[in-house]
């Protein structure tokens, strides 16, 4: 990154947003002054306006600046960065320049941090205050979508540099105590006694590179599968736990009963032997809880699959690695178990509708890490295309009403959870992890099926074509 070097020498002169600069004399048209209008964002995609008037920009963009004085322009910074402009179309009253995707936002000195400088020579340079933001800010995850008062929340995603403020769904407002990451991957904050916790609908961020909005699965258990506590119930048979296998929330955090996966009658028996599973919990398969059709009220039927997610919570208070893995199907028709299993993939002749989740295995490089949400609760979202027949590689296009046709033209559309033992193995990764007996407690409850729609948020608040604002 190249800075400016003789930044003491600016002489930057303030009236009414227009700055002009000092100047020496030369015929060339470096000694006229400089003066900088306004600035406009480029932008032929834009269906609003094209060439719009701005306050800010973000890093990728191309601004047009109006003033006059600009014949004899050596070189523009932005934020300290020396940046190209071409000066072939340059004229003394318009400059068009790209941000450089390299210019620093946030390390950037603050000595220079929001400024452009159109620099003719030592002694005739303008400094404009101009607010220069990375990409748009986006949050792709939050860990804990059903929080109690007290709770630790973290939201991750992309450029949340800085971020000063979180408004909850029901109108609070949080800007004390929010943690930040420095590379902007996420923020976390504790949710206020005051929040009201049944108002279902989005987070809402503002940080140094704008605002960010949730997809509005925050505090959303309307489309519930089971809370264990009366709401969905639980099926029973021979192949199944039963309600007397639930236990009281271990963290007395306020979640009643909850399902702990390998009950302790398992546990005091030794534990879970290597190739083995667990029996099934599993939900009645008929009634209003067999019937997804009921979550269309609140996930449109031609919703993406890649846009719903099966959400649960987990409570795992000891390192968890190499061996274990818990598996879930929609409905009852599991003939095979655990990772890689025939149930877990796309087929053209069965209705293949289950996953296995694996929180300690890397399914990119095949590396194994030991996972634990220590002394808190944590939500995991796992997307309905990670589910056999619903892989978007091999159908893509469907939408949530293929979910529920597959349920109803199933034998059973009981939904199925278990914890497998069993070995695990990745021939394309070159992973091999041989099981081993299990004797750990992993806690899990409020089992639901969420939109996790992403949400765009206009940097200027336009109306879309359809009418609806986009912030």
């Amino acid at each position: 990154m190249k800075t400016i070097k003789y930044f003491r020498a600016l002489c930057l002169a303030v009236a009414a947003f227009t700055f002009t600069a000092c100047s020496d004399s030369d015929s060339s048209g470096s000694s006229s002054q400089m003066k900088i209008d306004q600035i406009y964002l480029e932008n032929i995609d834009d269906d609003v306006i094209k060439d719009r008037p701005v306050e800010f920009a973000r890093l990728g963009q191309l601004l047009r600046i109006q003033g006059s004085g600009f014949t004899g322009v050596k070189r523009i910074y932005v934020n300290g960065y020396e940046t190209y402009f071409n000066n072939a179309l340059m004229t003394d009253n318009n400059i068009w320049v790209q941000l450089n995707s390299k210019t620093p936002v946030d390390k950037a000195d603050e000595s220079v941090r929001n400024t452009i400088v159109l620099y003719k020579s030592d002694s005739n340079q303008l400094v404009y205050p101009f607010i220069i933001r990375a990409s748009a800010p986006s949050i792709t995850n939050v860990d804990n979508t059903l929080p109690k008062a007290g709770e630790l929340v973290k939201v991750s995603g992309a450029n949340l540099q800085e971020t000063a403020k979180v408004t909850l769904p029901d109108g609070t407002e949080i800007t004390s105590g929010i943690e930040n990451d420095e590379d902007g991957e996420w923020f976390t904050f504790t949710v206020p006694s005051s929040a009201d916790l049944t108002v279902v609908g989005s987070i809402t961020s503002e940080g140094a590179n704008g605002i960010a909005v949730s997809p509005e699965f925050f505090n959303d258990f309307r489309c519930y599968i089971t809370n264990f506590d009366g709401i969905g119930e639980m099926g029973s048979w021979s192949a199944t736990y039963s309600p007397d296998d639930l236990v009281d929330d271990p963290l007395n955090s306020g979640r009643g009963k909850v399902c702990q996966l390998i009950p302790n009658v398992k546990l005091d028996a030794g534990g879970l032997d290597a190739g083995s599973n667990t029996l099934i919990w599993a939900m009645t398969g008929d009634g209003n809880d067999a019937d997804w059709g009921r979550m269309f009220s609140y996930i449109p039927q031609n919703t993406p699959i890649s846009d719903v997610a099966l959400q649960f919570d987990i409570y795992c208070p000891e390192p968890w690695d190499l061996s274990g893995q818990i598996e879930f199907s929609l409905q009852n028709n599991l003939s095979n178990y655990g990772y890689g299993s025939g149930c877990t993939k796309y087929s053209s002749q069965y209705i293949n509708t289950a996953t296995v989740w694996v929180p300690w295995f890397n399914t990119e490089d095949g590396t194994h890490e030991a996972f634990t949400t220590g002394e808190r609760w944590q939500t995991i979202t796992i997307p309905l295309t990670a589910f056999g027949n619903y892989d978007p590689t091999q159908a893509p296009d469907l939408t949530f009403q293929k979910v529920d046709d597959d349920r109803k033209a199933g034998s059973y559309c009981n939904f199925l959870m278990l914890f497998c033992n069993s070995d695990l193995e990745d021939e394309e990764l070159g992973a091999k992890y041989p099981a081993s007996l299990f004797t750990q407690k992993i806690y899990v409850d409020n089992l639901r099926i969420v939109n996790t729609t992403a949400i765009a948020v206009s940097d200027f608040g336009d109306e879309e074509e359809d009418g609806t604002e986009t912030e």
